[in-house]
């Protein structure tokens, strides 16, 4: 992890209509928040299930929760970021918040991005899409790969690659079911002729603000939240394919000004997710979706490597443990391991 210049990460606030159309949105639909759409979640997930996720991992990790048999095995979307209640401080409820992009193909048009909410205690999960508020009080899908979340009390942060970050209010999920009596047409998205459309998803989440990066370069592939430090961090970096340069910036929780406290190189390829916590830095690295990844852990000056399952992307802490989601199909789980 050897420092570098954190100027590339500079970021600059952008409102613009998003926090009023949102607004508008939530004034014709009504809202609740994470506690009360995981009452009513609809998908019930399994504990200590998609073994096959793990592949050659010994030993196995410490928990893990699995997704159901329709999740599992879809092609459309792909799990992609991780955050959790213990990030937000201000969720009432454990809880892990999932990112996934869609993968279009015939005849499917773009979906955009959607966030799940998943109770460790329950088991219970529900999705809701990510939207982007229109003038004309419509809403249309975001189309970017949604690689990392972070959550920030009520404020979920998504990682934009090449653009930054977009902000969503988790205090105002809307619900159509108090506009509506029904989900609408499930081919459809937004209000089409007085009635609304979420590609029949009940919840959609409208996007209230955005972090734009000051200069094209740097590249947001997913996002962390340190809770060890003082003020409490976020922290965001780069997949880099074929490359060892990576850079990881971390800003203090607030992001303020939207200068980075500092800046990294990881020294690693293929980085899915970066985390720091106690002093220690946590790398998920991936590889194809039939071999491991791997843990690499820098503390103290020293790097040691520990066996992950496939497909490892986000990271996030809670309950004392380090926790990540894995992508690819019929091995999609939420794990924890030590830290």
């Amino acid at each position: 992890m050897a420092p570098t210049d954190k100027a590339p990460f500079t970021l600059r606030r952008e409102t613009g209509t998003l926090a009023e159309g949102a607004a508008k949105l939530a004034g014709e639909i009504g809202s609740t928040g994470v506690e009360a759409v995981l009452a009513h979640a609809n998908r019930i997930g399994t504990h200590k299930a998609a073994s096959g996720a793990m592949g050659s991992m010994n030993p196995k990790p410490a928990d893990w929760y699995a997704f159901d048999v329709k999740d599992q095995d879809t092609a459309d979307w792909y799990p992609q970021g991780l955050t959790c209640a213990e990030d937000s401080g201000s969720v009432g409820v454990p809880a892990f918040l999932v990112s996934w992009y869609f993968k279009p193909g015939p005849p499917r048009t773009e979906r955009g991005i959607r966030v799940t909410f998943l109770s460790p205690k329950t088991l219970r999960y529900q999705h809701a899409l990510l939207v982007e508020a229109e003038p004309d009080g419509s809403y249309a899908a975001i189309d970017i790969h949604a690689g990392g979340i972070a959550c920030h009390g009520g404020l979920l942060l998504v990682a934009d690659t090449t653009a930054g970050l977009r902000v969503f209010d988790l205090n105002h999920v809307l619900d159509l079911r108090t506009a509506q009596n029904d989900l609408g047409d499930s081919d459809l998205l937004g209000r089409h002729d007085g009635k609304f459309h979420a590609f029949g998803y009940r919840y959609v989440i409208p996007q209230t603000d955005s972090w734009r990066v000051a200069q094209r370069g740097a590249r947001f592939s997913f996002l962390s939240v340190d809770r060890s430090t003082s003020p409490h961090t976020l922290i965001s970096g780069e997949y880099l394919e074929d490359s060892p340069n990576g850079r990881v910036a971390r800003w203090d929780l607030e992001l303020s000004d939207g200068v980075p406290r500092d800046a990294f190189v990881m020294g690693q390829m293929k980085i899915q997710g970066a985390l720091s916590h106690g002093g220690a830095w946590y790398l998920s690295q991936a590889a194809d979706g039939a071999t491991n990844g791997k843990l690499h852990v820098y503390a103290d000056g020293e790097l040691t490597t520990r066996p992950y399952p496939i497909g490892p992307e986000d990271l996030t802490v809670q309950g004392g443990k380090l926790w990540s989601v894995t992508e690819f199909r019929n091995k999609r789980m939420v794990f924890g391991v030590a830290l």
